[in-house]
């Protein structure tokens, strides 16, 4: 007995290691699910349904974010999170699904006479929707079978996250109309993001 209970902690790390995708998916969904359960019970303020909308777009952009830093991590840091691309790269697409279905239904009714109106004339909803078209290829490519499938051609093709995050933080800028202290540390990590992406690799 007491050799099992030696071995279970090592079993339940394997065991973490080895299923991790069931339990970081509905983590990363939790905060969607704390902003229903918030906007049902009155919480969101007087305007809840803007916040609600730019709620699920902040979300999107922490997770872009998250995907962006990865390879720094390990370039600069010898962090090696990797694994956790698809993961974060996944969950970035899916709240800004979720940032568009709020800003089309509860924002305006599916009024789609208005809507052609801000998709055709105002620039930041333009950017916005470039991003998350651009988005639906790399999600729907995530996946090991792709890889095999595509092999090179994967990897170029999930270059596009870089113009999605340039798309997405003019896109981000826009909305808020200003620098201020939620869109500036932002808006910086992102620069220092897209920055390490072109800085030249040490020599060793």
């Amino acid at each position: 007995m007491s050799s099992d209970s030696t071995r279970s902690p090592a079993a339940v790390g394997r065991m973490l290691k080895r299923h991790w995708r069931v339990i970081l998916y509905p983590i990363g969904m939790i905060p969607a699910l704390w902003l229903v359960w918030q906007g049902q019970h009155g919480a969101l303020g007087a305007d809840p349904v803007n916040v609600f909308e730019r709620s699920l777009g902040l979300w999107a952009f922490r997770f872009l974010l998250a995907c962006l830093a990865l390879a720094p991590l390990k370039r600069f840091a010898g962090i090696n999170l990797l694994r956790y691309r698809r993961l974060t790269g996944l969950l970035t697409f899916f709240y800004a699904s979720l940032h568009l279905l709020a800003y089309v239904g509860l924002d305006h009714g599916f009024d789609w006479g208005v809507l052609w109106t801000d998709i055709t004339h105002r620039l930041f909803i333009i950017l916005g929707m470039v991003a998350l078209v651009l988005l639906i290829p790399l999600a729907l490519t995530s996946n090991a079978f792709s890889m095999r499938l595509m092999k090179r051609r994967w990897k170029f093709l999930h270059r596009l996250i870089y113009p999605v995050a340039v798309l997405a933080g003019i896109h981000f800028f826009l909305s808020f109309k200003t620098l201020n202290d939620v869109s500036a540390p932002y808006l910086a990590g992102l620069a220092v993001l897209l920055l390490c992406r072109v800085l030249p690799r040490r020599r060793r």
